[in-house]
This record gives structure tokens, C-alpha cells and sequence, in this order.
């Protein structure tokens, strides 16, 4: 292929993907969903983009999958997570592997109670729940921050806290699973539990340290040309994945340690490194199910033997085996109501990574694989569409969502961006009718403490106003707070002014009972005057 037909290929998947984001808001579906149909659809059995390089599709699946747990531990807060830690490390471990054994145990059961040509190994099927057992982090970060949820108990944090620690866990165990079916179902157990253990020590230390080495490194290196930061910050990642693979530790979670690590310190170019990592983890995330779209093959996906078992697995892990894990591991915690615990176990979601250690299973050469991989595709479209979709509605059903706060607009007339360390938030208000008619000066506006209108734009002309500036209909003001919330109470008290019944005439009124008694008191002055001046 001339690299100049594939090139125009990527473009047109990209412009394809990218277009149907709109799709994804306008009618609930998932952009992760989308992606990966566009990728079908283009692929072998569509307009006949002929895709099987497994080696590749694992590097660039390894890769992103590196990036997006990195950028995901940047954007977690330990504030966040520090009340909800414990329940989200028993998530990410005990609950993963309950989901494994529990799947893996009824595909076995089932399977082996029905058609013989259904029936699967027992280490075959703990494999195959093994690849599906983690929730993927792409998936939950995506769908959590693009509706916008707000829930209650600290459930966010707690999820986002899981998704993106609890890979580790399931690379973990599908690669022992492959080692075992490979020996041919006789491990060592003990020499299996050691090299876990190790696994997930040298992560978590490589991971932690390697995140404190490139705080130091950005705030003590000075790079003249300012945009190599971000990318020295890329580099960094994919530096932490490679070195902790060579030295036996689990590259996953060191990536997500040192992401974790690097972003709740404070560094130079906070802001621009955290906005470039924005735009590559989306990046990413498409590039991923792009590619894993047009590597399987719709047709195998209907076949019965795929349909039977992906329908029956999808089931058992949406509907019992996730739920049953979540409520043992959290069984120790009585902080959290069952509803809570019920919409977590509806955030089962699946993605990128399951399909992706599926994808070893192509690379191992494991016996079934190419059912494994076709059965996991099956269910993560499942989970996609039945648990994604349905993400909002169960948790106002379970009533865990809080009502949304006033949203804040977006800074897009004004070029401006605040360092993190002042703790400031910037937004932009249009001036609408309605709220010119309590007085058209800016301060009439009654905008509470702390909050500052620093820039008008009228037009393409832009101006710093002063109180006595009279403010018109589509005029853009530029709003800086110390704080979010006082941020949002200005929303509130604005939509208040404007819901208020305010007739005109009590306006017209009031300036002329102030007239009526301006003009008093200088009859009232005017008199005295000629008092004291007939006593002289």
C-alpha cells in the first residue's frame, strides 16, 4: 500500500469517528461504541479494509491502553480518593478476582451442561472471564465525565479510582491463566500467588518512584522551547511502562502510580502538560478501538457457537458474577448505603482492555483463542450498549445522582489561562435581555463577593469595564472567582434575577419616589437659607 493511499485511509476513519460524537450525544450512545463501528465498518466484511496484524494491534493497544491509565491517574485527585481508598482498592483486587473465579466457574458449568460442541476447558474458561474481569478504564472515565454525573457517597471518585488501578489485576491474572493453559492446566500455585505478589510490589514501587523522579526532572530542567514538556511527560510514560516490564513488575499499574503520583504534586507547565494529555488520551482511545474494530470480523460474531456463549457470559457477569463480587469486597465497608452499592455494580462497563488481553491470547497461540477474542468483542458491545447507555437512568432509579449544577460556560471569546495554584476559575456569561432589567451598568448586575468582571467583549471590540460601565444584550464577560463555588452561586443568583416578576412600572416608580424626595429636601434646604438670611 503507497503511503499515500494509507494515509488518506487513517484520515477518513479519523473524520468518520470524529464526526459521530454528535451521534453519541444527540441519541445516548457511547463515542466508544462508535468508534468501534466505524472500525467494523470499514473493516473486512464492510468497505474491505483487510486488518489481521495481531503484533500491531497489541502495540498500539499497549500503548494507549499505557497513555490512558497514566492520564487517568493524573486527573485523580488524593483528595478525592483518600475517603473512598480502601473501597476502591478492594474493588480493583478482591472484587476482580471474585469476577474472574465466579465467571469462569458458571461458563464451565453451563457450557458443560449443554451441547458438547459448546463446551470449554475449565482453565479455558477462567481465562476467557480472567480478560473480562477488570473494568475498563476508558470506558468509565469517557461516559462518567461526558454525561456529566454527579453522584452521591463519593460513588465518582470510587469508580474512577477502580477502573484505572484494576487493570493491573486482570493482566495479572490472564497472564498466569495463559500460563497455565499452555502447561497444560498443572501450575505451581505457590510459585503463581509469589510471582503476583511480586508483580504488583515492583509496580507500585517503580511507579512511585519513577513519578517523583519526573516531578524533580520538570521543575529543575530548563528547556528553552516550552512545548517539549508535555512530550517530555509522554516520553516519561512510556519509559515507566517499558522499564517496569523488563524488570518483571506489572507495567500497568506503575503507569497509573506514577500518572497518580505526578499529578496531585506540583510541577511547571501543570496546565498545558494536563490539556495536552486531554487531547492525546482521546487520541488514543480512538486509535484503540479503531483498530479493534477493524481486526474482528462482524460475520464470526454471528456465529451461533459466539452468539450462544457471548449472549450467556454477557448475562452472567452483568447480572450475577459483577454483583456478587462488589458486594463481597465491600461487605467490610457499612459506609455505603446497598443503592450505592447496587449502581456499582452496574458500572461493570467494559472496553479497550478486555479486547486488548483477549488480543494475547491471539499473540500466546492459546487454544481457542479466536473464540476467546470473538466472545469478548461480543460482550464488551453488550456492556457498551445495555450498561453505558443506561448509566444515567439507574442511577436517578437507584437514587444516587444529585440534581446538575447551573453548568459553567466555556472560555471561548477571551484566550486566557489560569495557573492551578491560584485556585481560580474563569468563565464567561452572555448578557441576555432579561437581566438588564433590574439596570444596564455592571453594577446592577449584583454579582456576589470575590467575583470580578475583568473583560467585556462587544463585538470584536473588548474593553476592561469599571462599575459605572453600561453593559448591552450579547455583550460576553469574561468572570474570575477564587472559588467554583462562588462561581456557581453567581449562576444561581443570576437565573433568579431573571425569573423574578420585575414589572416596569415598579421601576418607573421607585425613580420617582426618589426624585419626589430629592426635590424635598432641597425645598427643604432652600427654606432654611432664607430663614437664617431675614434673621440677619
Amino acid at each position: 500500500m503507497h503511503v499515500e493511499f494509507f494515509l488518506l485511509i487513517v484520515s477518513l476513519l479519523f473524520f468518520a469517528s470524529i464526526l459521530t460524537d454528535k451521534l453519541s450525544s444527540r441519541f445516548g450512545v457511547p463515542s466508544l461504541v462508535l468508534f468501534l463501528l466505524v472500525g467494523m465498518l470499514f473493516g473486512s466484511d464492510g468497505l474491505g479494509i483487510t486488518f489481521n496484524n495481531i503484533a500491531l494491534a497489541e502495540a498500539i493497544g499497549t500503548v494507549g491502553l499505557s497513555v490512558i491509565l497514566f492520564s487517568g491517574g493524573m486527573d485523580t485527585k488524593f483528595r478525592e480518593i483518600k475517603p473512598v481508598a480502601k473501597e476502591g482498592i478492594a474493588l480493583s483486587t478482591v472484587a476482580v478476582l471474585l469476577t474472574a473465579v465466579i465467571t469462569g466457574v458458571l461458563i464451565w458449568l453451563l457450557m458443560h451442561w449443554t451441547h458438547e460442541g459448546l463446551r470449554l476447558a475449565f482453565p479455558t474458561a477462567v481465562l476467557m472471564a480472567a480478560t473480562m474481569s477488570s473494568t475498563d478504564s476508558a470506558s468509565v472515565f469517557s461516559i462518567l465525565r461526558s454525561k456529566g454525573l454527579r453522584l452521591k457517597y463519593n460513588l465518582r471518585p470510587m469508580l474512577e479510582l477502580e477502573s484505572g488501578s484494576n487493570d493491573p489485576m486482570a493482566a495479572i491474572l490472564t497472564s498466569v491463566m495463559i500460563s497455565v493453559v499452555q502447561a497444560g492446566g498443572q501450575p505451581n500455585v505457590w510459585l503463581l500467588i509469589l510471582a503476583v505478589v511480586v508483580q504488583l510490589f515492583l509496580g507500585a514501587l517503580l511507579g512511585f518512584f519513577a513519578g517523583k523522579l519526573l516531578v524533580w526532572i520538570m521543575n529543575k530542567v530548563n528547556i528553552q522551547n516550552e512545548s517539549l514538556y508535555p512530550i517530555l511527560v509522554l516520553t516519561s510514560c512510556i519509559f515507566i511502562f517499558a522499564v517496569t516490564s523488563f524488570t518483571q513488575g506489572n507495567a500497568f499499574l506503575a503507569v497509573y502510580i506514577g500518572g497518580l503520583v505526578f499529578g496531585n504534586s506540583k510541577f511547571a507547565h501543570k496546565r498545558s502538560t494536563v490539556n495536552f494529555f486531554d487531547g492525546v488520551t482521546w487520541l488514543c482511545q480512538l486509535t484503540m478501538f479503531l483498530t479493534l474494530g477493524l481486526l474482528v470480523c462482524p460475520h464470526e460474531l454471528f456465529e451461533p457457537k459466539v452468539l450462544i456463549l457471548g449472549s450467556i457470559v454477557s448475562m452472567i457477569m452483568i447480572f450475577v458474577s459483577r454483583p456478587t463480587a462488589v458486594l463481597l469486597s465491600l461487605a467490610p465497608y457499612r459506609t455505603l448505603p446497598f443503592k450505592a452499592r447496587a449502581f456499582v455494580s452496574w458500572v461493570g462497563l467494559k472496553g479497550a482492555s478486555p479486547i486488548l488481553f483477549s488480543i494475547l491470547c491471539l499473540a500466546e497461540a492459546v487454544p481457542n483463542a479466536r473464540l476467546i477474542f470473538n466472545v469478548v468483542f461480543l460482550c464488551t458491545l453488550v456492556s457498551l450498549l445495555v450498561q453505558g447507555m443506561s448509566l444515567s437512568k439507574m442511577a436517578k432509579w437507584l437514587g444516587v445522582a444529585e440534581p446538575p449544577e447551573p453548568k459553567l460556560g466555556k472560555v471561548e471569546n477571551f484566550d486566557i489561562d489560569l495557573p492551578e495554584e491560584i485556585k481560580s476559575v474563569a468563565t464567561e456569561i452572555h448578557v441576555s435581555e432579561d437581566m438588564l432589567q433590574h439596570g444596564t451598568r455592571l453594577m446592577d448586575m449584583g454579582f456576589p463577593q470575590n467575583t470580578l468582571v475583568i473583560m467585556v467583549k462587544r463585538g470584536q471590540q473588548f474593553f476592561v469595564p469599571t462599575g459605572k460601565s453600561v453593559l448591552q444584550e450579547d455583550d460576553a464577560l469574561l468572570v474570575i472567582t477564587d472559588n467554583e463555588q462562588t462561581l456557581q452561586d453567581t449562576y444561581r443568583q443570576i437565573a433568579d434575577r431573571q425569573n423574578t416578576w420585575n414589572p416596569a412600572f415598579i421601576d418607573d416608580t421607585l425613580d420617582f419616589t426618589r426624585e419626589f424626595i430629592t426635590m424635598l429636601r432641597e425645598n427643604r434646604r432652600i427654606k432654611k437659607q432664607k430663614n437664617k438670611k431675614a434673621k440677619h
